[in-house]
């Protein structure tokens, strides 16, 4: 059925700007630049007239459950992360403050109200690529590891370190009572700029409401499974390309138009019907304030600002933090797949901290499928 414009969207949908914008960002209605016109936005016909054969009045809650698992409203209750007045907060705390002077270990400690202490030391590396590592270190921990279910706070915070700590080795290599930020930065060569920089992008990545991996943390935590396990189920869905291994294609992006000019390449995703990778997020209509934070801090030479113009001119849309990470990953020449390793230790705060919450709420997270197959006979 095509695109229309905002206006014909309002009057189809009787709705305010306010609204059309809401939809979007919660992810109700797909949105896209205008061909003609890329400071303006065209929308999805197909499922404007979805919306509007709706109706104001009551829906069924098979329906309401199912918008709510698609960029819905939050499912979980908690009293972790929230995303408002378009800025992120950990537990009320303005986080891109917080990343200016905190250390990923001051950050964790804040996020999950404890004090931070690893019990025992992680175990020795398992050799083969950074990815691979990552993977081993998290599933050899959780093999050994207790259930978390019935165990004392303090014990699991004291676990939920040691997990930490054992990411970030397998990451930067062996080292204890350093700094996570410090250890990655030696790992891979940074500078004193280089290195801040890292830390306040850990902080930045710590956590980010309910999204794809942290549920799965919360799913695999809610059966009482022990915090490497949920940290595992996390990191296993973050590897996935919708999630945290988008930032290889961000990656590819930016060397697509270093080679065949950035203009060609924007336009011809464009032309594909395909976004930009890197720019846009829909819980941030105004722009990604992690990618702002980290990106105006990138030193000038290295911050991509003739790409991300360009990129604004075209499509409308900020930068978001895959791009930042990528950008950060390119400038100081970190390694394949250190972007990803990035994403991956400091989310892993988020994910103890939400399986830790989910064993206090003492539930089994159990949703319904709805039926659409063959009739049983």
């Amino acid at each position: 059925m095509g695109w229309v414009s905002a206006d014909v969207a309002m009057r189809r949908l009787k709705i305010r700007q306010q609204t059309l914008y809401a939809y979007v960002s919660r992810g109700r209605l797909e949105a896209r630049p205008d061909p003609a016109d890329p400071r303006r936005s065209l929308y999805s016909a197909e499922q404007i007239e979805r919306l509007a054969a709706r109706g104001p009045g009551p829906r069924k809650a098979s329906d309401i459950a199912s918008d709510t698992i698609a960029w819905g409203e939050p499912v979980l209750a908690s009293a972790l992360t929230t995303i408002a007045r378009d800025r992120l907060w950990y537990r009320g705390r303005d986080a891109i403050k917080l990343s200016e002077r905190a250390t990923l270990e001051e950050a964790a400690a804040l996020f999950w109200d404890t004090e931070y202490s690893p019990s025992g030391k992680p175990r020795a590396l398992a050799r083969g690529s950074m990815l691979e590592r990552l993977y081993l270190a998290l599933a050899n921990l959780a093999a050994t590891s207790e259930p978390a279910r019935g165990r004392a706070a303090s014990a699991l915070a004291r676990e939920a370190a040691l997990t930490l700590e054992t990411l970030a080795n397998a990451a930067a290599g062996p080292s204890v009572g350093v700094p996570i930020h410090v250890r990655l930065s030696k790992a891979w060569g940074l500078n004193a700029k280089g290195s801040q920089l890292l830390r306040r992008a850990l902080v930045l990545l710590v956590d980010h409401e309910l999204n794809a991996s942290t549920f799965a943390a919360r799913v695999a935590a809610s059966t009482g499974a022990s915090l490497p396990a949920s940290a595992l189920a996390g990191f296993a869905t973050l590897s996935g390309p919708l999630h945290g291994a988008a930032i290889h294609t961000v990656a590819e992006f930016i060397d697509a138009c270093e080679r065949a000019g950035a203009r060609a390449s924007i336009r011809a995703r464009l032309s594909d019907s395909r976004r930009v990778p890197g720019f846009g997020h829909p819980l941030y209509p105004k722009g990604d304030p992690r990618a702002a934070a980290l990106l105006d801090d990138l030193p000038a030479s290295k911050s991509l600002t003739p790409l991300r113009a360009l990129v604004e001119a075209e499509t409308a849309e900020r930068p978001n933090i895959d791009f930042a990470i990528a950008a950060l990953a390119k400038a100081y020449d970190i390694p394949a797949d250190g972007a990803f390793a990035i994403f991956a230790v400091g989310r892993c705060v988020g994910w103890l901290g939400h399986a830790m919450e989910q064993l206090q709420s003492g539930h089994l997270i159990r949703p319904r499928a709805r039926y659409v197959g063959p009739e049983p006979k």
